[in-house]
Parts: C-alpha cells; sequence; structure tokens
C-alpha cells in the first residue's frame, strides 16, 4: 500500500503582520455633530480610544484599561458624510503598558479622492487582572517600525 503524506501547512506565524487596513473606518453622521455643525471632538475621542484598544489587544492575551491620552491634536474639522480611517500602531513597551499611536484621516464626502489628516493622538493602555490590577504584558510584539 502507497501511502503519500499530504503536506501540513506551516504554522501561524508569531510575528504580527504588516497592517493592511485601519483600525476602524467609519462615516460620521448628523448625529455626531456639535452647535457649529462640524464632528462633535468628543466622537472623535470615543473612536480614537476604541482603535487604540483594538491596536493594544493585538499586544497582550489581558484585559487592558486606558489610563493616558497623552496627546490629542485636532488638526482639521470633519464634516458629516466625510469617512474617517483610524491608522495605529504600537510605539512603546512597558512592562504592564502599551503606548499606542493613532493617526485619524478624512476622505472627504464632497471629494473621495481626497484623504486629509484630521486628528493625531497618543494613548496608554495597562493590562490588568481580573480584580483591576496592573500584570506584566506577557506575550507581546515588538513595536512597528
Amino acid at each position: 500500500m502507497n501511502h503519500q503524506t499530504q503536506r501540513q501547512p506551516d504554522p501561524p506565524s508569531s510575528d504580527r503582520p504588516t497592517p493592511c487596513c485601519p483600525a476602524i473606518r467609519v462615516m460620521m453622521m448628523p448625529r455626531d455633530t456639535n452647535a457649529h455643525g462640524t464632528i462633535f471632538g468628543g466622537v472623535l475621542l470615543s473612536y480614537i480610544d476604541q482603535a487604540g484598544a483594538i491596536e493594544a489587544r493585538k499586544h497582550t492575551p489581558h484585559k487592558f484599561v486606558t489610563v493616558a491620552m497623552n496627546s490629542v491634536e485636532f488638526k482639521q474639522p470633519v464634516y458629516v458624510g466625510d469617512v474617517l480611517s483610524f491608522e495605529t500602531k504600537a510605539t512603546k513597551f512597558g512592562r504592564t503598558s502599551v503606548t499606542i499611536s493613532v493617526d485619524v484621516t478624512a476622505e472627504r464626502f464632497t471629494d473621495p479622492s481626497t484623504n486629509i489628516p484630521v486628528t493625531s493622538a497618543v494613548l496608554v493602555y495597562v493590562a490588568v487582572n481580573e480584580h483591576g490590577r496592573p500584570v506584566p504584558l506577557g506575550v507581546q510584539s515588538s513595536p512597528a517600525e
């Protein structure tokens, strides 16, 4: 009896693949506006925190919490209908923390071929146990280059 063995697929790499897409893409809606008719900064902050959390979870098997927004810069207004892309990158690892950079660009509703940098932020997340106490990150990747 002739048995041929099939080649087994390679095990998944522990290295994080090169990012192919934003952590989040979302269209801004009328409910997101402030009294001036532009998108309320708090809406952007919420999405920035979510995008950062998506990146942070790639680097630790633990729960984590946002402990700081070290910087936030609103560069350009955002309008209803703009499609925002939230690009993330881990920039620094501590024993229990990871620092994430978030860059937000707007694909303008009036000209979808135009991508404008509108906001940037730097956030810090800390890995925690079930009691909310900081714990070492454990399995982690290297910061993106």
